[in-house]
């Protein structure tokens, strides 16, 4: 199951409370909830929130046997739609928030949809399927060479995007690319077999999978809905996993700031300790910032 992230750090600058109302926007595995849970137990209210139906359920049954004398609300939904979520559940303003923008190992190792360039499995890459009609089948086989290019420099940064667009392009003239391990080879082939110290796909499929699911869209919205989220004195803390996320929080934190509506909990972003990285090292990108609304 997914490690949560920065949990010490997380908890300790959120400062959950007894009695609280805490939300959880990207609830996945339920690490970070589980702390808060305690912390705001007896009397508190956890609202946990996924897009992923499969993954939910998962969480919510290992949530069943927590009784803590807390309400423990779990729905289906995108943290850009927290505002009506507190609306359809009658629920006030809320004392916290965490956002944990990392994808669970759950997807890359057991979810079938894609999300590994290590494993063979059909191209999806949606969180969930009610999304939408798009996936990565549908991105790597139907957008033109200049779009795909365009989607891997923007959403991946990745520096040979134009040299893998048009490799991408050559190969489904022969046939329809299906699978991650087909795409992944076909990426590795632009590079003549050279390797990096990331694998060559890397940079392409994390491209690929935010703008199936509109990751950047997504936190860009919830971040400006943090004011009818939050109460005033509410705590936000949102964790990021690489610089296209991190350069749109830290602006808007910034932002809001500037404009006396929040104040930032740490100057200095927080970063994993070194014996976070060696117990996780898929923790070694993470970077939490945190604002207090006020």
């Amino acid at each position: 199951m997914h490690v949560p992230v920065l949990l010490k750090e997380t908890v300790g600058i959120l400062d959950p409370k007894k009695g609280e109302f805490f939300i959880d926007g990207t609830l996945g595995a339920g690490g970070h909830s589980e702390e808060i849970l305690k912390r705001i137990s007896p009397g508190g209210t956890l609202l946990g929130i996924d897009l992923d139906p499969e993954m939910l359920e998962k969480t919510k049954r290992r949530f069943e046997g927590l009784d803590l004398g807390s309400m423990k609300i779990f729905t289906e939904g995108n943290y850009a739609d927290i505002p009506k979520v507190i609306q359809r559940h009658r629920l006030p303003k809320a004392d916290g928030l965490i956002l944990d923008l990392g994808f669970s190992s759950w997807h890359i190792e057991s979810s079938g949809r894609g999300f590994s360039f290590a494993l063979d499995e059909p191209l999806d890459m949606r969180y969930s399927p009610k999304i939408n009609d798009l996936n990565a089948y549908s991105v790597v086989n139907g957008e033109n060479e200049y779009e795909l290019a365009k989607i891997i420099y923007e959403y991946g940064e990745e520096r040979n995007s134009r040299r893998i667009s048009k490799a991408i392009v050559t190969a489904r003239r022969n046939k329809k690319i299906r699978t991650s391990r087909e795409l992944s080879e076909i990426i590795n082939s632009a590079f003549g077999g050279r390797q990096g110290k990331i694998n060559n796909a890397t940079k392409t499929f994390q491209a690929i999978r935010i703008y199936v699911n509109g990751e950047l869209e997504n936190l860009k919205t919830v971040l400006e809905e943090t004011p009818e989220i939050l109460k005033k004195g509410g705590r936000l803390g949102i964790i990021t996993f690489h610089s296209l996320e991190d350069k749109i929080v830290k602006e808007k934190f910034k932002s809001l700031e500037k404009k006396g509506q929040a104040e930032i909990l740490n100057k200095k972003v927080i970063k994993p300790e070194r014996e976070e990285i060696i117990r996780n090292p898929k923790s070694r990108s993470a970077k939490l910032r945190a604002i207090k609304i006020i």
